[in-house]
């Protein structure tokens, strides 16, 4: 969720007072990290994910679920280890925006060692016992990035009902007791991005038009009339209406950081990675029901950006510009607006909107023009959530005010900077990533994403199309069932003239490397990851890179079924946990083909998701049979690895020796 400061939380009122303020220092604080440290080189490649889980209560007398509001009485259990030793602890854990989420990372980033990937599954498994195992009778973990009925009456555990007239967001769906409460942050954020909007955040979902869905489908609202108003002017004709941060950021996401060897590569990553967002994005698509319907979409996105979209009328171009600095194209939770790395630059082909002040003081203290316009537009936003205690700071030892901005420009793609007085790097986060009901699926979609880094990083490759196209790109992963129907914007030749000319690059060198013949066209999901006669594939670049470097009998038999999972669900042989939840609820006994998601066929699809998730049910339309070697003790792994590389070493020595 991004930075978690304590103290007294200002409203928007003394918020906005200091917003220059906070852009001042944030700027200042990034030129001294990045004076500091721009020239640090050789640290460890080391990566991590990111899981967020939801928590449910299943009534099975009644036939229903809903969503458990435990986090706040769960997580200091959980996070008591890292509180006393975190050196030792396997799993860590974060509260998150919502009282029915938990988000947990492996205790420690996962390093260079190809056996790494076999621990993955495992350490995402362990996460979900440790939360299941401090819940009650009927409540369960999942996985899943939306619950279904978020937003529908009572669907808490225990339930509560919205006051609008209020609450922090204004909600006529969503109480402020669903609000993880033992931190202000959330609130705060909450109450003050709708009052700098001036109106209820508010997005309209294209419904699923099934044969009995009413024509035309106007929601009756009436329901929801908690505060004597009337709702009716909100609902728009074949649409479902959300209205409430907590019905975004209530969503659960799955999230890969990775930390670089030095700046340039982490830009490097940065950029290489931002063409992959919408490709994931599709992948991994599961969020097919909102609000207790059928929606024409299978992803979260674009609900995210509307429901923390904090824009005035005059930015959102509503009305002119008056009291505002700039009118701003997109929320700040969206797809990046420009690549960071010189090179990269010309792939850079839409309006970035930037804060000139903070450009030329960047520019000024020796920051390139490129990085330097990534950090002066995320620094067109206000803060949105100020603690009194921490207004005033040391710029040259804090690093707050920086982070306050950077980590609510919520983005698909984040670079990360090294924290004050850390021995952590320079990283980079790949966040579009939907979570899937098993830890099999997340752990396939981390390795293959991870995967794709080494070998972009060990062949020097090139997948840049322009920023257009991203943008483009990401609104066609989120349409029903993209990865079968929908084509994407990608490069056809990812060679550039630093590829190594090796036989195992031969199929991605497919002609002698030429700027001109390297651009981009349009693909399915499948050419993209299976390959083509036109195009080499990104599995085949995987499987190259895997042949190439020294990896146990163990790990490649579970990175291949991880592999094979991605391989079959671009093909279409597969399922998208969100075509397969739309062929659950199209095929249920109790759905009358109206596009209503009712109590009975959410309790039954989360019932089986549950099963599904912890082995007791298979689910072969979503995935393979499994056997995967994972574990979380890779101690005789690495020994060997490491006796292996000893004697590889004696070796040359030797060799060198006798020349």
């Amino acid at each position: 969720m991004g930075l978690l400061t304590l103290g007294r939380p200002l409203n928007w009122e003394e918020t906005k007072e200091y917003a220059s303020l906070i852009r001042e220092h944030g700027i200042e604080q990034f030129i001294h990290i990045h004076n500091k440290l721009k020239d640090r080189r050789n640290d460890c490649l080391k990566w991590g994910d990111e899981v967020e889980f939801l928590m449910v209560h299943f009534d099975h007398e009644n036939k229903r679920v809903q969503l458990a509001l435990r986090s706040h009485e769960i997580l200091s259990t959980l996070m008591k280890p890292q509180d006393q030793n975190p050196a030792d602890c396997v799993t860590l854990w974060h509260p998150e925006y919502a009282d029915y989420m938990i988000e947990a990372t492996p205790g420690k980033p996962y390093g260079h060692l190809p056996v790494h990937f076999n621990m993955v599954e495992a350490n995402m498994r362990l996460r979900r016992q440790q939360g299941q195992q401090l819940l009650g009778k009927d409540e369960y973990v999942l996985s899943t990035s939306n619950f279904p009925r978020n937003g529908c009456p009572e669907f808490t555990w225990p339930t509560h009902k919205p006051t609008p007239s209020t609450s922090a967001s204004a909600s006529i769906f969503f109480p402020d007791e669903v609000i993880f409460p033992n931190h202000p942050r959330f609130k705060t954020l909450t109450r003050n991005i709708r009052l700098r909007r001036q109106s209820n955040v508010a997005i309209h979902l294209p419904i699923f038009i099934d044969k009995n869905t009413p024509r035309p489908f106007i929601e009756d609202l009436s329901i929801y009339d908690h505060d004597g108003n009337s709702h009716e002017s909100t609902a728009i004709e074949d649409h479902i209406y959300l209205d409430a941060m907590g019905l975004g950021m209530g969503c659960c996401c799955l999230q890969v950081t990775f930390q670089a060897q030095s700046i340039d590569e982490a830009r490097f990553l940065y950029d290489q990675l931002t063409p992959l967002t919408p490709i994931m994005l599709a992948l991994g698509a599961s969020s097919p029901i909102w609000r207790g319907y059928l929606a024409d979409i299978d992803c979260r996105w674009n609900v995210l950006c509307a429901m923390v979209d904090d824009r005035t009328p005059e930015e959102r171009g509503l009305e002119p510009l008056k009291n505002e600095r700039f009118r701003l194209p997109k929320s700040r939770y969206s797809s990046i607006d420009c690549y960071i790395s010189p090179d990269s630059a010309i792939y850079n082909d839409i309006e970035v909107v930037q804060d000139a002040d903070a450009f030329h003081k960047l520019t000024e203290h020796g920051i390139d023009h490129i990085l330097a316009q990534h950090i002066a537009h995320l620094f067109v936003r206000d803060s949105v959530a100020l603690f009194e205690e921490q207004l005033h700071q040391d710029d040259t030892q804090d690093t707050d005010h920086f982070e306050n901005i950077n980590s609510t420009n919520w983005q698909s793609m984040r670079f990360k900077p090294p924290p004050s007085n850390s021995d952590i790097g320079w990283r980079v986060e790949f966040r579009p990533t939907e979570l899937q009901m098993t830890d099999f699926e997340n752990a396939a979609l981390v390795t293959f994403i991870v995967l794709l880094t080494r070998a972009i990083m060990t062949y020097n490759l090139n997948l840049l199309i322009p920023i257009s196209n991203v943008d483009e790109n990401m609104q066609s992963a989120q349409h029903r069932d993209a990865v079968l129907h929908q084509r994407f914007h990608f490069r056809k030749c990812l060679s550039t003239m630093k590829t190594p000319d090796t036989p195992c690059m031969a199929s991605v060198q497919q002609s002698a490397f030429q700027e001109n013949e390297c651009e981009h066209r349009l693909m399915t999901i499948n050419e993209i990851i299976n390959g083509s006669n036109e195009f080499v594939g990104l599995l085949k670049i995987i499987q190259d890179y895997l042949s190439n470097i020294e990896v146990d009998a163990d790990t490649r038999c579970t990175i291949n079924q991880y592999l094979n999972l991605i391989s079959k669900r671009a093909a279409g042989t597969l399922m998208t946990n969100a075509a397969w939840m739309r062929y659950f609820v199209t095929n249920h006994p109790a759905y009358k083909h109206d596009s209503v998601v009712n109590d009975e066929i959410t309790y039954d699809l989360l019932w089986k998701m549950k099963r599904i998730s912890i082995d007791e049910e298979e689910c072969p339309k979503v995935l393979p049979r499994m056997s995967s070697k994972t574990t979380l003790d890779i101690s005789a792994a690495v020994e060997k690895e490491n006796n292996e590389l000893e004697v590889k070493r004696s070796l040359m020595n030797q060799h060198n020796h006798h020349e």
